[in-house]
């Protein structure tokens, strides 16, 4: 199961759980076990150590799929709404029930479900830019399927939230205005002012990427972040283009 040095998390107010393995390869099913492994027992060895610290931090915030909602089509999703099914919803529901330690010991647990994270370097976005760039990028499947997704600035700001703030449980951590995977494409388009006439049809997702590519290219959520802004936070880039531009250009 691992060990953690306790000795070492005496006197830290509070914890950000960042662990897990990449998910950008196929899912075998020894890769599907490292994911699994790399999240939620990782999460579940950090929240019973920090339980038993003395003094306990005050909150641990760790980060989660929007993927726990599964497959949803055009249905709005709040942190109120059922949770999904499927290896990334799974994975989602377990990987926020291993921190139920770190609850059960007095300590605020935040369990942030976060969209795309708009960055040159890394993720989704960077591995768009290249196909881009050359003109051949374009819709991915039917193209109508929600992407949601954050820019870098409001998710490092959601972190600085959640940890100085009272929120507690599930935060999506999301723009308030999610797009399709058509917008999404268009509006990259426009950004780095290239054509997106060269949609990625269905069968090639499956085909070139397999059960990965159809739960996260094909398959979406459209996804508010109902509770941030309940608590009052604030967006610095909540409308798509313009934060498509801001990431490329930082």
């Amino acid at each position: 199961m691992g060990t953690i040095d306790a000795a070492g998390l005496v006197g830290v107010d509070a914890a950000v759980n960042l662990s897990g393995a990449n998910l950008d390869r196929r899912w075998t099913a020894r890769n599907k076990r490292e994911i699994v492994e790399s999240r939620v027992s990782t999460t579940d060895l950090l929240a019973r150590t920090l339980a038993d610290v003395e003094p306990r931090p005050s909150v641990l915030v760790s980060a989660g799929p929007t993927g726990i909602y599964g497959d949803r089509g055009d249905e709005i999703l709040t942190e109120e709404s059922e949770l999904g099914s499927g290896f990334l919803a799974d994975l989602g529901v377990d990987w926020e029930a291993a921190a139920e330690p770190a609850r059960a010991g007095g300590i605020r647990v935040v369990n942030f479900r976060q969209g795309i994270v708009l960055s040159r370097d890394g993720g989704a976005l960077r591995r768009m830019l290249l196909p881009f760039k050359l003109g051949l990028g374009g819709r991915v499947g039917s193209g109508r399927q929600w992407w949601s997704w954050v820019s870098l600035d409001d998710i490092v700001s959601a972190y600085v939230f959640a940890l100085e703030g009272n929120i507690a449980g599930p935060v999506n951590v999301t723009s308030p205005n999610p797009a399709t995977s058509a917008q999404f494409t268009k509006a990259l388009g426009r950004a780095i002012r290239r054509p997106t006439v060269f949609p990625l049809p269905a069968f090639a997702v499956k085909a070139v990427f397999g059960e990965k590519g159809e739960a996260v290219l094909l398959h979406g959520q459209r996804v508010l972040p109902a509770r941030l802004l309940d608590a009052g936070f604030s967006f610095a880039q909540p409308d798509l283009e313009p934060a498509l531009r801001h990431a490329l250009a930082g």
